[in-house]
């Protein structure tokens, strides 16, 4: 522990260092190193394919379920897509020193605003390989260094990686300390993340479960953004247009379900239930899904299984789905103010009205009309990437992308003014 506990003591000293040197360095060398690593990837993919092969059988015979081993898993397509978040990045304007407001006060001073990096990010993820790529790029382009803490199962992705990415950074002439990847499966290293390592770590970032996500928000001795469990809605106004809610659910659910937009509870209007829940409980069934509905939606459902409270309280991650009946919209969303995490929900309906009123009501980091939840993505947002999907309330919320990983400072100019 003394020898872990050194290491990860220097590792901070030498983030620390590489964020000075990050935010100091011109736009154009973090945009080489981006453009640089967008290529490594592709490049590397045989060699990254090859360490995500000895991560899966690993996890295989470890028992991992198969829906986190979706997570896990890497193929030529989602390097593919790899590559092409860091190259959005890449061309993502470069938020640092922009100017996002500036004004003159009666003490004649000219004041701005200007967004500056946060520093040194501690970023703490499980099962997906791509976060190591995607939290790289977003800090690269924000300016702030980062220590990045995989989980042991995508430990060998993550390395294979992470030494592309170091190229990356000495291509460009940036340091390669500006992203270290901790190497060690040691949980140990996670919890002297949390301590901020000297001072060295401005904010965790915890990408993972609730568990996860419960411990650093319980240990942290530094800030926290968090990314809370998607208990994620799709609500069936009693205006749904059939074919569209068919469409809108089934790829919500069963697109991918262990992806955290998955839809994870339907909600459907009583006045439209019969219209509307058949059929589109015959495409999820169809799909491979089970349903577990309460006593309306099993009358109208034969065979669905019976709901328990737990369900309207659980992240499936899974081909499984809770369905409810409610009365109407104010039914709706009160399920959602007591069950939900303030992740993503979502309206399906023809009466625009209706569907405003509800964005309006719903109090979670994003809110989609007539849209699948599974575009709660940083890159479906246009930000290229992004480091997760934050339930804070302070901050950052949403899809946290490199604009949001930034902090302001005041820059004030005067031409010899004293107080009084």
């Amino acid at each position: 522990m003394t020898d872990l506990s050194t290491s990860m003591l220097e590792m901070g000293r030498r983030a620390r260092a590489a964020a000075t040197a990050l935010r100091e360095a011109p736009a154009a060398a973090r945009t080489r190193a981006l453009t640089a690593l967008s290529e490594g990837l592709a490049a590397a993919e045989a060699d990254i394919l090859a360490a995500n092969a000895r991560d899966v059988e690993a996890a295989r015979a470890g028992g991992m379920t198969e829906a986190l081993i979706d997570r896990l898993s890497l193929s030529t397509a989602r390097i593919a897509g790899m590559v092409q978040a860091v190259a959005t990045i890449a061309a993502v304007p470069d938020p640092l020193g922009i100017e996002t407001e500036r004004w003159t006060p009666a003490n004649g001073l000219d004041i701005a605003r200007v967004r500056t990096p946060i520093g040194v990010l501690g970023v703490i993820y499980e099962s997906r390989p791509n976060v190591t790529a995607d939290a790289a790029a977003l800090c690269i382009r924000s300016g702030n260094a980062a220590i990045l803490r995989c989980g042991s199962d995508c430990l060998q992705s993550s390395l294979a990686i992470a030494a592309v990415i170091a190229r990356a950074l000495a291509d460009a002439g940036l340091p390669a300390d500006a992203v270290q990847l901790v190497g060690t499966p040691d949980r140990a290293a996670v919890g002297l993340m949390l301590t901020g390592l000297d001072g060295a770590i401005d904010v965790i970032v915890p990408r993972g479960g609730k568990s996860l996500v419960a411990r650093v928000q319980a240990e942290a001795r530094t800030a926290v953004l968090s990314h809370l469990e998607g208990l994620n809605h799709t609500y069936l106004h009693q205006s749904a247009d059939l074919e569209t809610a068919r469409a809108i659910v089934l790829n919500a659910k069963m697109r991918r379900v262990s992806v955290c937009g998955a839809t994870e509870t339907l909600l459907v209007d009583r006045a439209a239930a019969r219209r509307l829940l058949p059929p589109v409980a015959a495409d999820l069934i169809a799909a491979g899904c089970e349903l577990r509905g309460d006593a309306e939606a099993q009358e109208l459902v034969p065979g669905m299984v019976a709901a328990e409270e737990a369900d309207w309280l659980t992240e499936y991650l899974a081909p499984v789905l809770a369905v409810r009946v409610v009365a109407d919209m104010d039914a709706a969303v009160d399920h959602i103010a007591r069950y939900g995490s303030g992740h993503t929900e979502a309206i399906v309906a023809t009466d625009a009205e209706a569907a405003e009123a509800f964005a309006a009501r719903i109090d979670s980091a994003i809110v989609l009309i007539n849209a699948s939840t599974q575009f709660a993505d940083g890159g479906e947002f246009g930000f290229g990437g992004e480091i997760g999907i934050s339930t804070n309330r302070l901050h950052a919320r949403g899809p946290v992308g490199a604009e949001q990983l930034t902090t302001y400072k005041y820059v004030v100019r005067g031409e010899g003014q004293t107080r009084p």
